[in-house]
């Protein structure tokens, strides 16, 4: 639909506006593909520090041995399993927000570490993964010499 701004009155035409219309509309296609689990699932908080980046993870119900980490460069992947639960027979089901199956979640992270040395633990549905920066990507620091 082509908008045109007569006597400057009324809004005039955006491609831009159109644009974020129509990534909306297929954000929102895509977000009901697949309504086991929402976009962004699992939830996850990321901080650094000089050295390191923490990220941390919330798995309610999904057990350690169904969650697979990897990491390249800068870019850690968190994928995992969690079972459909079991339901009485006879039950009416009025609302389903807990997600089963399968999920991957891939993260881009602030600076590349090192894979070898990365430590996750898992407590209480909470992943907490601590990746160290890589020695190569460290700032360094330079010794200025006056002449």
């Amino acid at each position: 639909m082509l908008r045109t701004q007569r006597f400057g009155f009324g809004p005039a035409w955006s491609p831009w506006r159109d644009f974020s219309r129509m990534q909306s509309e297929m954000d929102r296609l895509f977000q009901s593909a697949n309504d086991s689990y929402a976009p962004g699932f699992p939830p996850v908080n990321v901080y650094t520090r000089e050295d390191q980046v923490i990220v941390s993870a919330e798995l309610p119900g999904v057990p350690a041995d169904k969650v697979d980490i990897s990491v390249l460069d800068d870019t850690l992947t968190i994928k995992g399993a969690r079972a459909a639960e079991e339901r009485p027979e006879g039950v009416t089901m009025h609302r389903e927000e807990r997600g089963s199956g399968e999920f991957a979640r891939t993260l881009r992270l602030p600076f590349r570490v090192e894979a070898s040395s990365v430590d996750a633990k898992f407590e209480n549905g909470v992943l907490e993964i601590t990746l160290p920066r890589a020695e190569a990507d460290r700032p360094k620091r330079i010794a200025v010499h006056g002449a």
